[in-house]
This record gives C-alpha cells, sequence and structure tokens, in this order.
C-alpha cells in the first residue's frame, strides 16, 4: 500500500495487469490557449508532499515518488497517466514459453547524471536493492518472484521468476534504474532521467534542472521547483499569489469556486486511484463475524460522509477496485447503506446492545472529520467507537506493522490493489482461502481475460464479506495557471511527470 502523505512511509500496493506495451510517448496534460512556451521557464510546482527522503527503497514516501518518479529516475518500463505501460530503459524484451524467463536489451547510449553509462550491472543492483531485506520499496512483495537475475553482456538482463508472473512487467515500471556505484541517496541521486536534483530545502522546497547529457528529448522547460505547503489554504493562497504555477493535488473543494470564476486558472478533475478505507482487522473480535463487518459498513452513510468532505467531488465505490481498474464493477449496492439491516445484522450477530472498538485514526485530513463522522453513524446503532488519533509513523507500525489495532481509517493510493486481499499476512488480516487461491491464478493466467475474470470474483468476494468499508474514492483535481500545458492529470500512483510542462512567456 502506499500511503497518501509524504512522511509516510510508502508501503506496498500490488498491481496485477500485463498490458500493452508501445513506444515511447509523452504524459497527458492540460492545455494552454495561444501564445508561445518558454523553453527556459522555471515551472513551481505546490504540493502538500514533501519526500521524508530521496530513497524510494528507504521510507521515502508519496513525496518522493511524486518529485523523482520519471523526472530524475526511470525504470526499465514506464507506467504513463493513463496506466498504459511503455517500454523505457528498456529497448526490447523477450520472455519464454514459459513464462519464467525474461530477457531485457537495454537501450544504448544512455548514461547517469553522473556521467556513468548504464549497463546490465546497474539493473540487477536496482532490482536487488528493491528485494533487499532493509527494503521499504513498494513493489518489494510483487516482485520476490524473481529467482535470479543474470547479466550475460552490459546490454542484456536476463531475469529468471520463480513462478509465472502476468504482473511481471507491469511491475518492473515501479523500479527505478539506480547506478550502482551511487552513494547517499537518501540526499543525493544518480539517476538517467530529464532532469538533475538541485537543492532540496527541507520543509521548503525541492529543485530539479534540465539535464543537458539526457538520452532521450530534453525536458520542454528548464527547472522545476517543487514547494512544500503544511496546509491547503497556504497552497492555494501561493497560486494566488503566482509563487506555484500548478497544484499537484487540490485537497480543499471549498477553494474551488475562486479558481473556476477566475480565466487565469482551469480547474481539472482527473482519475483516481485513492481509496479511503475503514479497513477492519479481520482477525480481531468483533471483525472476525463477517455479520459485524456488513453491520458496520450498512451503518455508515457513505454518500453523506463524501459530500462533507469533498462536496460534488469524489466517487462512492462499493470495493477496492476504481472503475479506471480492468476487474472494475459497480458493487456500490452490496451493503449499502441501510440502519434497519445494520441492525438486524448485529443482533443476528449476537450484539443486538451493540459494542465498543478503538479506531486509530491518522491524525492528518481527512481522516479526524472522517472518525468523527463514523463515530456518529455507529452510535446510530448501538456501537460505540472511540477515536485514537495517531501520527503516521505510529500508524506504521502500529498497525501495518505489528496488526495492533481492531480498526482503522488509511488512504490506498495505488491502482489495482484489489490483490492483498489474498494475502493473509497484510496487515487487516481477511483470510478467505478461496480468494487466495483465485489471486494467485490471477496472477499466473495466461490472458488478462482470464486474469480479468478472477479478480472479478476476487471483487465481488471480499465486498460480499465486508473485508473493509470502502467509504469512497478520492477525486484528483489539479489546479493550474493558464499559461501551463502538458502537466498530468491523473498522478496515477502520485506520480507527476513535469518533463512535458511548457509555460507560457
Amino acid at each position: 500500500m502506499s500511503i497518501k502523505k509524504s512522511h509516510l512511509y510508502a508501503v506496498s500496493t500490488a498491481a496485477t495487469l500485463s498490458l500493452a506495451l508501445s513506444a515511447c510517448g509523452g504524459s497527458a496534460g492540460g492545455s494552454a490557449s495561444g501564445g508561445t512556451w518558454d523553453k527556459n521557464a522555471t515551472v513551481n510546482i505546490g504540493s502538500l508532499y514533501e519526500p521524508q527522503n530521496l530513497d524510494n527503497t528507504a521510507g521515502g514516501g508519496q513525496g518522493v515518488t511524486e518529485a523523482l518518479n520519471g523526472n530524475v529516475y526511470e525504470g526499465l518500463f514506464k507506467l504513463t497517466d493513463d496506466g498504459k505501460v511503455e517500454k523505457l530503459l528498456a529497448q526490447d524484451y523477450q520472455a519464454s514459453a514459459d513464462g519464467l524467463t525474461y530477457t531485457i536489451t537495454l537501450r544504448d547510449g544512455v548514461k547517469f547524471h553522473s556521467g556513468k553509462e548504464l549497463t546490465s550491472a546497474d539493473v540487477k543492483y536496482s532490482l536487488e536493492k528493491v528485494l533487499a531485506d532493509d527494503s521499504q520499496s513498494a513493489r518489494k512483495s510483487n516482485l520476490e518472484v524473481i529467482k535470479d537475475v543474470a547479466t550475460p553482456d552490459a546490454r542484456t538482463v536476463k531475469v529468471t521468476l520463480s513462478q509465472k508472473s502476468i504482473s511481471f512487467i507491469y511491475n518492473l515500471s515501479y523500479v527505478w534504474i539506480i547506478d550502482s556505484e551511487a552513494k547517499d541517496l537518501k540526499t543525493s541521486e544518480d539517476g538517467t532521467g530529464p532532469y538533475t536534483l538541485g537543492k532540496w530545502t527541507r520543509g521548503s522546497a525541492l529543485s530539479l534542472n534540465r539535464f543537458a547529457g539526457y538520452w532521450g528529448d530534453a525536458a520542454a522547460n528548464k527547472k522545476v521547483v517543487f514547494h512544500y505547503f503544511k496546509d491547503a489554504t497556504a497552497l492555494n493562497n501561493a497560486l494566488l499569489t503566482n509563487a506555484v504555477d500548478v497544484v499537484t493535488s487540490e485537497q480543499s473543494p471549498d477553494a474551488l469556486d475562486q479558481f473556476k470564476s477566475n480565466q487565469n486558472y482551469k480547474v481539472n478533475d482527473g482519475n483516481s486511484t485513492t481509496k479511503l478505507l475503514l479497513a477492519f482487522n479481520d482477525k480481531a473480535k468483533p471483525f472476525t463475524d463477517v455479520k459485524v463487518r456488513q453491520a458496520v459498513s450498512a451503518a455508515i452513510d457513505d454518500k453523506k460522509l463524501l459530500e462533507s468532505v469533498w462536496g460534488g467531488y469524489g466517487k462512492l465505490i462499493g470495493s477496492m477496485v476504481p472503475p479506471t481498474d480492468p476487474w472494475y464493477e459497480d458493487l456500490t449496492d452490496v451493503n449499502a447503506y441501510d440502519v434497519a439491516k445494520a441492525k438486524k445484522l448485529l443482533a443476528e450477530a449476537g450484539y443486538a446492545k451493540g459494542f465498543t472498538f478503538t479506531l486509530d485514526t491518522p491524525n492528518y485530513d481527512p481522516h479526524p472529520t472522517a472518525a468523527t463522522f463514523i463515530k456518529s453513524q455507529l452510535a446510530k446503532v448501538g456501537i460505540t467507537v472511540k477515536i485514537n488519533t495517531i501520527t503516521p509513523d505510529e500508524w506504521y507500525t502500529k498497525v501495518y506493522k505489528n496488526h495492533d489495532f481492531t480498526a482503522t481509517l488509511q488512504e490506498h493510493v495505488n491502482d489495482r490493489d484489489l490483490v492483498w486481499y489474498g494475502n493473509p499476512d497484510f496487515y487487516w488480516g481477511y483470510d478467505d482461502k478461496q480468494v487466495t487461491q483465485w489471486v494467485k491464478e490471477a496472477e499466473e493466467a495466461s490472458s488478462t481475460a482470464e486474469q480479468t475474470a478472477l479478480l472479478k470474483k476476487v471483487n465481488e468476494k471480499t465486498a460480499a464479506d465486508a473485508a473493509s468499508d470502502w467509504l469512497y474514492l478520492y477525486p484528483q483535481i489539479v489546479v493550474a495557471s493558464t499559461k501551463l500545458s502538458g502537466y498530468p492529470l491523473n498522478g496515477l500512483n502520485s506520480q507527476f511527470y513535469a518533463y512535458d510542462i511548457k509555460k507560457k512567456g
């Protein structure tokens, strides 16, 4: 799971789609009207998500993905803003008939920012860095299927898998290729991307400079500066005063009218993959009982919560699967809001008079607001909620690592992360042998059609079991100056490609 907050550790979400590969292309973007763009412009980007550090295998968090992924570091493959996979540092690849061996040919002439030429040894090092014991990579568990990495020559990487993985190429798009000789990666970098790291002033800003030796098309701007803010109001004020040109993800819907009514700004409503979950510990009473989980889900008016937090933005979802995932089905009617049904289910489970539980709640918005709302909703069916507000670091240790909780609120950022319900050891403890088998079979599927059919079964079963309560799907709102074009609209998995952004002079 990737958590939607900069100072949280990025922990793993699974991706399970084998996608068609195409030639490299530009990112999605907004549009600017008229005028000529300045090739030497500085683009100022406003964000709430500052990196913890600059290493995505060392708990760098959402912020390091947003700033460095695709901009400073590149992978063998690239995940585009609309969810497709393209070859990037990989010139080509071949898979063996049994799906267990991948032979990847690297692009020629690629150099790191230090000047060192990219070789297969760097790819081997980068993969092993993700798989290391101390790695906190968001794709570590997905890539543990790697059995061996061989380097027959400088431009060839041969990867042997322990079992078939239809998602392997997709998962490789999340692996940064790093100079095997690089040091101090928490504070410095040595990638192959279109920008080099300029200056990082903690608590304030991080700058990127166009890399003159880049192997591909040069960045459309000379410099990018990510400016970091503690709250949405300060961020919006920076946009209004032209201190920043674009906001990567608007978190204050009440502030949007001032931009909508101003011809100098454009409000873009993209596609989000971020889900807000009321996650039960399915191994802790009373949530070991499916009827209790169903009752709690039915007792919460998700529509009213979404409206109170996001106004007219965002979507209701009835499962872990957003509409952009191939195995999406509209399951909002499953365990939908129904107080009478909730009371009936509680009585059948032996809790006619309700019960009391503690809800571990991260201390940043919208979690406290959602927790208070849930508390008031569940009180109507006799359930008492004790809210325990904790920091992101406390959440990571208490909930994610130690599973020491009864229920929690958390955001899951990534797409195609339904498969975590097939892992009984994941923090929420959902354990259904049939679901685990379907997830395994889906990963070993011979076609995307077979994979999709199996994961639809997983989707339906986890929804019916109320494995969690999926409260709503976040909107993805990017607000930008009309002087800008070429910025990404969807922010898939928190990445924000800056190299196609053009700014009028």
